[in-house]
């Protein structure tokens, strides 16, 4: 099951409160902000929006 539309629509990164987009692959979330630019993990179809686990991703 991969997250639905509604969902990214609603999520934000809780860093810079901008957009997220799902990544070609599936498997993260990157925050639009090219000065943010972090990218949380997607793990068993949920995202885990913490900032000590996201990676930054320019």
């Amino acid at each position: 099951m991969a997250l639905s539309p509604e969902l990214l629509e609603i999520l934000r990164c809780p860093k810079c409160k901008s957009k997220v987009e799902l990544k070609p692959d599936g498997n993260a979330l990157k925050c639009v902000n090219a000065e943010c630019s972090l990218v949380y993990p997607v793990k068993d179809d949920i995202p885990v929006m913490i900032i000590e686990e996201a990676t930054v991703e320019k």
